[in-house]
């Protein structure tokens, strides 16, 4: 089911059976994923959605915020999540099941938007997702956010924004639209994303969509490539970062996320590669995200507690 509406028919069904005297036969009908999924319903749900968090151009930026229901008042660790698309398609709403995994484990969610190529080209993506971090902390106490622990994180290009977001926290190029303080993250998970633009425009790695989000007219700004390549902002001062990343991706090599590993390690940034092997771009079996996930929540509660430590 890709949206709310879609969960909540499943709900108004299973209660008009109910009403009628057909709840057990349609739940056994249901089955156990089915199931799953009307309880997740009951449990979880949108806060708050399409809320705008900057406005550029005359053109309003949505998120939407989740939170579980069944949670206790109070503040919650909190993921902003960024899709991916090439910086050219899809949308949070196209990607709200995977704020699944994180609900379950108490977090809330905030699922962003941003300008795709077709409406502005580089750097506008990275300045929206930066907006959006800022929209994050500023409403911490209406949503229960905690700022100590905002994680960042994104799929392919939603990887790059997400990485540019944690990675060039200094870095005022980004933030004319919504400037303010600086706003830092615990983390960031990075789901095989694009670490070095300029490697895509030119060679055996081209691809269409980078050349189309920095543009031809633009091949020759090597300032502008690299102000947007997460290689390039790799500093001592970074948050931890983790990455998934298929060995065989057909998209993003997999040899830009062994760089990333390897230039934060040489940094002392603490951080993790997590090799999918023969994985793709993204279409990695049960089996192997279940591992990606209890990686990504064991690597977050080691983040978490140095945190804690460094507090006292």
């Amino acid at each position: 089911m890709r949206n709310p509406l879609s969960r909540l028919l499943v709900i108004a069904a299973v209660t008009l059976f109910g009403h009628f005297g057909f709840a057990p036969e349609a739940v056994a009908q249901l089955g156990k994923s089915a199931r799953w999924a009307v309880e997740a319903y009951v449990e979880y749900g949108f806060l708050e959605a399409d809320i705008t968090y900057a406005k550029v151009s005359e053109r309003e930026l949505k998120l939407d915020v989740y939170k579980p229901r069944g949670s206790k008042a109070g503040v919650h660790p909190t993921l902003m999540f960024i899709h991916g698309g090439g910086w050219r398609a899809g949308t949070k709403n196209s990607y709200s099941l995977r704020v699944l995994p994180w609900l379950e484990k108490g977090w809330a969610v905030v699922n962003i938007d941003y300008r795709v190529t077709s409406m502005a080209r580089a750097p506008a993506a990275v300045e929206d997702a930066r907006c959006a971090l800022r929209w994050v902390h500023a409403n911490a106490e209406k949503y229960g956010f905690d700022r100590e622990l905002i994680v960042v994180s994104g799929q392919s290009a939603g990887g790059h924004l997400a990485l540019m977001t944690g990675l060039a926290a200094d870095d005022e190029r980004f933030d004319s639209n919504c400037p303010g303080e600086k706003t830092a993250v615990l983390a960031v998970v990075n789901w095989f994303g694009i670490t070095d633009v300029g490697d895509l425009l030119s060679g055996q790695n081209k691809t269409q969509f980078a050349s189309n989000w920095i543009g031809e007219d633009r091949f020759e700004d090597r300032e502008l490539i690299e102000s947007v390549s997460p290689l390039s902002h790799v500093s001592t001062d970074d948050p931890p970062v983790i990455t998934i990343h298929g060995d065989k991706d057909p998209l993003v090599p997999y040899n830009q996320a062994f760089r990333l590993h390897q230039s934060l390690k040489e940094k002392g940034v603490g951080n993790e590669l997590i090799t999918i092997k023969g994985g793709d771009h993204g279409d990695f079996s049960a089996k192997e995200s279940v591992r990606a996930y209890e990686s990504i929540f064991k690597f977050l509660d080691k983040a978490m507690r140095a945190k804690s430590k460094s507090k006292r």
